[in-house]
């Protein structure tokens, strides 16, 4: 490796590292309450936009090759290891009856891991991560948001979603 490709790839991991850091602070202030208005992240999937608490979302990694197992539902796309830990990965959009996220990737897709308090080893593919958004400056419209642009956020818990049993059984 030539000094300049390493000197490249310091700068690259510590603008990680301090985004990183960056995304921790932001996240612990959402778990303790302060700073509510930065509380959601906004995904892109399947089409739609989604607003999900951000404290439940362990992290957003981009997706590692997925192992498929057979005999689960079209929207359980298979396993991935992240840092060691095997994730069920699911494609929403097929999960809720929409055209399949899988296959949508103009950008790059990332996975949206579900934070440890839901102890579930799952992650949502997104096709987009639009970042944090305050969902208290949007306004209510039926079961969606929209904020200033004009763009509809459908808000999604994590949480419920665990506890649905469709949810829990990928077999077919």
């Amino acid at each position: 490796m030539s000094v300049d490709a390493g000197g490249a790839a310091s700068t690259r991991r510590s603008r990680l590292r301090a985004y990183q850091e960056q995304l921790l602070e932001k996240m612990q202030a959402a778990k303790n309450g302060a700073g509510a208005s930065v509380a959601q992240l906004g995904l892109g999937i399947g089409g739609a936009r989604y607003l999900v608490d951000l404290a439940e979302v362990g992290e957003i990694v981009a997706p590692p090759p997925l192992t498929a197992v057979p005999l689960t539902q079209p929207w359980y796309l298979g396993l991935a290891n992240v840092r060691g830990n095997l994730l069920g990965v699911i494609d929403l959009a097929a999960y809720l009856g929409a055209p399949a996220a899988s296959g949508e990737h103009a950008g790059a897709p990332r996975l949206a891991v579900f934070a440890p308090m839901l102890g579930f080893n799952c992650a949502l593919l997104a096709s987009q991560v639009y970042g944090l958004r305050q969902a208290g400056a949007m306004e209510r419209d039926g079961d969606l948001l929209r904020d200033a642009e004009g763009n509809a956020w459908t808000p999604l818990s994590l949480a419920a979603l665990v506890q649905e049993p469709r949810f829990l059984h990928v077999a077919r």
